[in-house]
């Protein structure tokens, strides 16, 4: 007499509607008023920025004599009344920490923003090579006339701070004089030395480009390798 084999039953799918909590998940309106609340806070919001952007526009313009274009949010307008010299922020905090006297400086996004003389972009490839840079690679940028930055929030400005916002590290001043602190080509011969502020400026900054660039070059990690040999067969 033959066994008897039970016949296989169908698979049972498990029951997952006590995963779903009652009354939520299953409202298709629910994105729609997520989006009309964040519309009606951007709309109650927007007078107070327009107002925040407005008083930038003001100490820049008439506390300081500085263009801006008008923008949202506001940007400083170079080659007019200075330029500026761009690296990354970590060789930035070594030149301030030897450079002592500099013009105002600004940080955004990782990188630092060395205000100079108007004009200072134009000559930066000339003294680069001069001082035997050029040719490497430095990450040193000159931005002159028809460029512009993200005006940096004025100091001790009460606007919350956002990351990745602009702002000042050494503010300008004092008002309607701050371009006659930065660094320029002139002074030779003055009791700082025979280089005038602008070059010496350029060459430590290029150097601790240089570092910085090394440095990351140091911490890459190798190419990957194959982890054992096969073993030879004879």
């Amino acid at each position: 007499m033959s066994p008897i084999v039970p016949s296989p039953r169908a698979p049972q799918r498990a029951d997952t509607s006590a995963l779903v909590p009652s009354g939520r998940g299953s409202d298709p309106d629910a994105g729609t008023r997520r989006e009309a609340g964040d519309a009606r806070h951007a709309e109650s919001a927007a007078p107070a920025v327009e107002r925040w952007c407005e008083h930038v526009e003001r100490w820049y313009e008439d506390g300081l004599g500085w263009a801006t274009d008008r923008g949202r949010p506001p940007a400083l307008l170079t080659g007019v009344r200075f330029d500026v010299l761009e690296l990354p922020a970590a060789a930035g905090r070594a030149v301030l920490r030897r450079f002592g006297r500099t013009g105002p400086v600004a940080v955004a996004r990782g990188r630092m923003l060395l205000l100079v003389a108007a004009g200072s972009a134009e000559e930066l490839p000339a003294l680069l090579d001069w001082l035997e840079w050029g040719g490497i690679a430095l990450d040193l940028v000159g931005i002159g006339a028809g460029g512009r930055i993200t005006a940096p929030a004025p100091h001790g400005a009460p606007w919350p701070r956002q990351p990745g916002a602009a702002l000042w590290l050494r503010p300008p001043g004092p008002p309607r004089g701050a371009d006659l602190f930065l660094p320029a080509l002139a002074g030779f011969g003055s009791r700082g030395g025979d280089a005038p502020d602008l070059v010496r400026l350029v060459d430590m900054a290029a150097t601790e480009c240089h570092r910085v660039r090394l440095r990351r070059s140091r911490v890459r990690p190798p190419a990957d390798r194959p982890s054992s040999q096969p073993l030879a067969c004879s």
